[in-house]
């Protein structure tokens, strides 16, 4: 903590956190590729519209088969993020119980601008049960019900605390501004449960959830990107599980946020 001993210098973390992961040009949405300066982002399906209605619903794939993202292009949730794994979870949203009607659904993702989807069987293909969210989003939208109750808002988990000391401080920012917004873009989120003993605790949600490659690679990636900024963190652990699990990995897609990192530090 010698780092830290003047809290003053918390002033200074969002400095540290400008330096870019490559180069000094890197956009503010998407993480393009070292060599291309490409974006690697999923690429959007073609825009579904139904007859005789103005909305226009676009889908996007997930590193998970068993999600899709749709983007009703307007606004979602005006902050945070919002999973629902189950209809008894739903009861503080309209837009979830009426998903949650639709036969095949699984759970359900509210983001800030996109809705993911999990489907309950693998077997079950997109285009049976396509059509049926596209109808329940673009009713649910020209109906004017809010999308959550007035009194069941999104947490904010990474939302600054009195109570915050300057290494959690860091760490909520750095998941703020470098890992969950590539996260998602691919349809899901990581949320922050807590620091103690050097153990940072995450929460997969959405597409992540259950993801084949979920386990695959996280702890070369997120953890390596928080010890690189903040030593004091040790490992990263899944919340929710009674062993100490690490994770491994978040999203095949979400990886390029850390190849791009392991290129800035081999640098």
């Amino acid at each position: 903590m010698a780092a830290y001993a003047q809290f003053g210098r918390l002033l200074g973390v969002s400095a540290r956190l400008l330096r870019p992961l490559v180069g000094s040009s890197c956009p503010s949405t998407g993480f393009p590729s070292q060599a291309t300066r490409v974006s690697n982002r999923m690429p959007l399906n073609p825009i579904w519209v139904i007859p005789g209605r103005t909305m226009f619903v676009q889908t996007q794939d997930t590193p998970n088969p068993n999600s899709l993202k749709f983007l009703p292009g307007r606004t979602v949730l005006e902050e945070g993020t919002m999973d629902f794994g189950g209809p008894r979870d739903a009861y503080c949203s309209p837009l979830a119980r009426q998903l949650f009607r639709i036969d095949g659904v699984k759970s359900v993702f509210l983001g800030p601008d996109f809705i993911t989807i999990t489907k309950s069987d693998a077997n079950m293909e997109w285009k049976v049960i396509k059509p049926d969210v596209f109808a329940a989003i673009m009713d649910f939208f020209t109906s004017g019900l809010p999308v959550v109750n007035e009194d069941s808002k999104p947490s904010a988990d990474t939302a600054p605390s009195d109570e915050d000391d300057e290494v959690v401080a860091m760490i909520k920012e750095l998941l703020d501004t470098r890992i969950r917004p590539t996260v998602q873009e691919d349809g899901g989120d990581v949320v922050y449960r807590g620091f103690e003993d050097g153990v940072v605790k995450l929460k997969l949600q959405g597409s992540c959830t259950s993801c084949p490659s979920s386990i695959v690679t996280l702890k070369s990636g997120i953890q390596n990107m928080l010890q690189f900024y903040v030593p004091e963190v040790e490992s990263v652990e899944q919340a929710g599980y009674n062993s100490r699990m690490l994770i491994e990995g978040v999203l095949t897609g979400s990886f390029r946020i850390f190849e791009l990192f392991h290129s800035h530090i081999a640098s």
